[in-house]
């Protein structure tokens, strides 16, 4: 019988936390132990790396996904543990899992079968508590705003005009939009609020975009909570919340470690997800795994489409991040799928259906060529995976003068994939990246969005009704320079999850525009997609309980 993903890390032999640490030559006084598995990295040891030669940076992405996902962290996990295999000092770096998905659709987020970083159930959960001191930072500020407004609002809050929602980690629909402040006025003034799920949250993408505590307690004191009625920005500095919100951060701002199955070193730091956010891991976690290894495989969310691209335009080039090599993963049941093959029919051997469906991957090689990183195609194998339909799809990708690798690391560990560590050490090796953004800081922000919707998804215009696009106008003013998040949906190059393939010539329809001020970005929301997702008919919640022993069950 197989056995499952948290049976498999409950029967790993973990090392103490602080021997881990060790093969990165960061010393036990530097390590903030949380029980013997999992740590912080001391902030005054991380700055006495900055002198230190960077590694090489290799991203981790991956074709539109279908509903259960490419296996893109576990092929993360399995590039670091065979670049170790193969006498490469290299450090993994991850984004910390979401009780959202955890609880809902998706299941856990630590990798799977024999690529995985432990202790499985308390990333997957609680971890070292830095969801919930997001959490908690963000709902301070909500506080602070409403409690400014209810005693003297000095600075004039307009309440039809605040626009600082809540947050919460968990998918709840019924907060998206709310009432607060009844009850008279001993309990606020009435007005309309909502929830976002917290890797929504501005203060998430802060902390993931700040390079030092300085920077995140400044990013978070330019946030944008509101507005007076003469349409005069409020922030969260004018509410003094900076200083508070960067206190609860502070302890969460260091970087966590972890390990691999195979006991090699894991940074796992921030969590924003790729379709309604950034979706990459901290700054510093990745600037300071840079002086740790020779080599440093990172992941962004979902599709390149997303992830990918706010990994290039927003994350390297804010943070001055030149990335040597793109890995993107494809499994065949996935091509099937957007080759028009039904859900129930993918286990089916279909040769052709892989070769229509290889459109989707082709455009992403495509796109990621455009920010001049070269680019190998991991195979994520599966058991039912027909040898005919592996031959096929890697002569499609030579044939788009790109490799193509099967990769059996679910099942193997690091073993399984040490043919493409080879090729990407080869690949990173070369100097050939030539990395570049998408698009120019002095472009417009109507002129960015147009950019990534054509050249990225494919489209052939966006479009936006007179207020959306009065208020990016207006914002253009003095926020031109700043970067394009897109949120949207992660199945589809377009804005509609069922239209699969490499669809072109279509419509990206912006349904609203959120400044993030603090971030730096604008946040691009556009068709059905929603900062507060809600749970499925069968969250994957109904299947996680302590068995007689005490011991988690179902949880992936």
């Amino acid at each position: 019988m197989q056995k499952s993903d948290i049976e498999i890390a409950r029967e790993a032999s973990q090392e103490h936390i602080t021997a881990i640490g060790n093969k990165l030559d960061v010393p036990e006084s530097a390590i903030h132990c949380y029980g013997h598995n999992k740590a912080k990295i001391d902030y005054q040891f991380i700055n006495t790396l900055q002198d230190k030669p960077d590694g090489k940076l290799i991203l981790v992405t991956a074709i539109s996904p279908p509903p259960a996902g490419e296996g893109k962290t576990t092929t993360t996990v399995g590039l670091g543990d065979a670049l170790n295999r193969i006498n490469k000092k290299a450090l993994i770096c991850l984004r910390e899992p979401s009780l959202g998905p955890c609880f809902g659709m998706k299941g856990g987020a630590a990798g799977g079968g024999f690529a995985q970083v432990v202790p499985m159930e308390d990333i997957n959960l609680h971890f070292t508590g830095d969801m919930h001191a997001i959490t908690s930072a963000h709902n301070l500020l909500s506080a602070l705003i409403d409690n400014h407004i209810h005693w003297h609002n000095d600075k004039g809050f307009d309440p039809r005009r605040i626009t600082w929602r809540r947050v919460l980690d968990v998918n709840d629909r019924a907060l998206r939009n709310i009432n607060t402040g009844l009850g008279g006025t001993a309990h606020g003034v009435p007005r309309e609020a909502g929830f976002d799920i917290t890797v929504a949250s501005e203060i998430m993408a802060i902390f993931c975009l700040a390079d030092s505590l300085k920077d995140l307690q400044r990013r978070l004191g330019n946030i944008t909570v509101g507005y007076t009625r003469k349409m005069e920005a409020i922030t969260a500095r004018d509410v003094k919340a900076d200083g508070p919100m960067a206190v609860l951060l502070k302890d969460a701002f260091m970087p966590n470690i972890v390990q691999t199955l195979e006991n090699n070193p894991a940074l796992i730091h921030g969590g924003p997800f790729a379709n309604i956010a950034h979706g990459c891991n901290s700054v510093i976690a990745t600037k300071t795994a840079l002086k740790l290894a020779d080599y440093v495989v990172t992941e962004a969310g979902f599709g390149a489409d997303l992830g990918a691209e706010k990994f290039f335009n927003i994350k390297c080039h804010k943070a001055g991040l030149k990335p040597d090599a793109t890995v993107i993963v494809a499994t065949i049941r996935a091509l099937k799928m957007h080759g028009g093959v039904a859900k129930d029919n993918l286990q089916e051997t279909n040769v052709e259906a892989v070769k229509a469906g290889f459109e989707n991957l082709a455009r992403h090689i495509r796109n990621v060529g455009q920010f001049g990183v070269p680019v190998v195609v991991a195979i994520n194998r599966f058991l039912l995976d027909a040898d005919e339909e592996l031959a096929a799809l890697k002569v499609l990708c030579e044939q788009l003068g790109v490799e193509a690798i099967e990769c059996n690391h679910w099942s193997d560990g690091g073993a399984g994939a040490e043919d493409l560590a080879a090729k990407v050490a080869e690949l990173a090796d070369a100097g050939q990246s030539q990395f570049r953004p998408l698009y120019d800081d002095s472009l417009s922000l109507w002129e960015k969005i147009s950019q990534v919707a054509r050249s990225i998804y494919g489209a052939e215009e966006i479009i936006a009704d007179k207020k959306v696009r009065q208020q990016i106008k207006q914002y253009q003013e003095d926020y031109g320079h700043f970067q394009i998040c897109m949120a949207k949906t992660q199945y589809s190059f377009s804005t509609d999850p069922s239209l699969l393939g490499a669809p072109s010539h279509h419509v990206v329809p912006i349904r609203e525009v959120r400044l993030a001020t603090g971030a730096e970005f604008l946040v691009v929301v556009c068709g059905d997609i929603m900062t507060m997702p809600g749970l499925p008919v069968h969250p994957s919640a109904h299947d996680i309980h302590l068995n007689d022993e005490g011991l988690i069950e179902g949880l992936f």
